[in-house]
């Protein structure tokens, strides 16, 4: 994990009482691999996370930094701490997993955390009740202002020890906050913590932003400004705050997102009444046309390989979505429900793609296999629009808006649509684009 200069964090791994610079041994217990198939019998699984000991302000906030990643996570359920049947003094010895079995639990994760001179040191292990072992462990070294992100690297670790699934709790999200009322709102470009924490601007607001989209590398974002003159496609930096506008053309431009290998952007240019789908090398600043329709093509988005691309389109009466090469030529039309669907993201396992639905007078987010089958609604109501993936492809973001002055607010919801919560951020907020696990 990198930071820069002083924001660096040092990562030693636990086996058993002693430190060690190296993995974990590979066999100590087996992965649970959860059932996460909409048509298993699906349990959350049971987890305890003990409040770790050391320094109060950074042993607490680690802990209940985990606590909520879990609560929020779907696949795991976070025990209740007035069931524990230990207080946990030392976590350097293992747990009493008899008296944590009679409890039901699958799983304890204990831990410490120190400061002292602006440092912190952490460090976490997960036990596995079942096999009476210690699956995980690590300790890292960092500044004190880092405590809750190394929560979430501890929450990542232990998600994919218990679940079998990638974690996705060290990743940001950037977005369009809004302030003032409806007829007057001023547009800033933020990032966040995907739990809603640590908010930071990136634009002052003096311009109008929209559709804010991450590079693979999670430094860059990409996005629509509109100034004074013509609407630009920016790219921004989101660590040192440079930025550049890149191309230069004559008519809209709609949805920058980038390529897998962070050189190439594709979107969507318009002429007279139709639009249609271009990709920019960011090299050479060269263009290709990669559709030529009298329709309205729009809101295109690479598959995870490179290889296809995904885009909504009018060319066949109604907006519906097609999937073409990435070089272009033919597409086949995927969406064949009632209505009319729009924004088509590719989840990052390459497996689904998620979209938003009109019809009857509601906005769905939903998803459906490349092809069009296995179509699930995840979520409906008055204003639902612009999902974007979590990094291991089982979440997704998008923004509500009831309508009036209240104005809109990210939410989040599981692949499955077993849970919707609400993102907290300061004002309003819309266009969310989840990045990629940070390093």
């Amino acid at each position: 994990m990198s930071f820069c200069s002083s924001h660096r964090i040092s990562r030693r791994m636990l086996l058993g009482s002693g430190l060690a610079f190296s993995a974990l041994a590979p066999a100590m217990a087996q992965k649970q691999f959860l059932d996460i198939n909409p048509n298993g019998n699906f349990h959350p699984i049971n987890i305890a996370v003990t409040p770790f000991v050391g320094s109060p302000d950074a042993a607490d906030l680690i802990s209940k930094v985990m606590t909520a990643n879990f609560g929020r996570s779907i696949y795991l359920a976070p025990m209740d701490p007035g069931s524990f049947p230990e207080q946990i003094a030392n976590p350097d010895q293992p747990p009493n997993l008899s008296a944590w079995r009679a409890k039901s639990a699958q799983y304890v994760v204990t831990g410490r955390a120190s400061s002292s001179g602006g440092q912190m040191r952490g460090q976490f292990r997960l036990w596995d009740v079942g096999s009476g072992q210690q699956v995980a462990g690590q300790q890292y070294v960092t500044d004190a202002q880092n405590a809750r992100r190394v929560a979430h690297k501890m929450s990542d670790q232990i998600f994919e020890h218990a679940t079998g699934q990638g974690g996705f709790f060290d990743s940001r999200v950037v977005f369009v906050d809004g302030t003032g009322s409806a007829l007057k709102r001023r547009k800033r470009l933020a990032i966040m913590d995907q739990d809603g924490a640590n908010v930071r601007y990136l634009t002052r607001g003096d311009d109008l932003v929209v559709t804010p989209r991450f590079s693979p590398t999670a430094q860059e974002v990409a996005y629509m400004s509109f100034g004074s003159d013509k609407p630009k496609v920016k790219i921004l930096n989101v660590e040192t705050g440079q930025g550049e506008v890149v191309g230069n053309f004559p008519g809209m431009t709609f949805s920058p997102r980038f390529s897998p290998n962070g050189r190439t952007i594709v979107m969507a240019l318009s002429q007279g009444s139709a639009s249609n789908i271009y990709a920019l090398n960011l090299g050479s600043n060269s263009t290709m046309r990669l559709t030529d329709s009298p329709s309205i093509d729009a809101a295109p988005c690479y598959s995870p390989d490179g290889s296809q691309i995904a885009f909504e389109s009018d060319r066949g009466g109604t907006q519906q979505i097609y999937i073409m090469s990435a070089s272009g030529g033919s597409a086949n039309r995927i969406s064949f429900g009632s209505g009319r669907y729009s924004t088509p993201v590719w989840s990052p396992k390459g497996d689904l793609i998620a979209f938003t639905r009109q019809s009857a007078g509601l906005f769905s987010i939903g998803v459906m296999k490349p092809d069009g089958s296995g179509q699930r609604i995840l979520t409906e109501g008055f204003h639902n629009e612009g999902p974007t993936w979590s990094p291991n492809g089982l979440f997704l973001m998008f923004f509500r808006d009831p309508g009036g002055e209240s104005g809109s607010h990210i939410f989040m919801t599981d692949v499955f649509g077993r849970g919707v919560s609400k993102i907290q951020t300061p004002h309003f907020a819309s266009d969310p684009a989840w990045g990629p696990l940070r390093s």
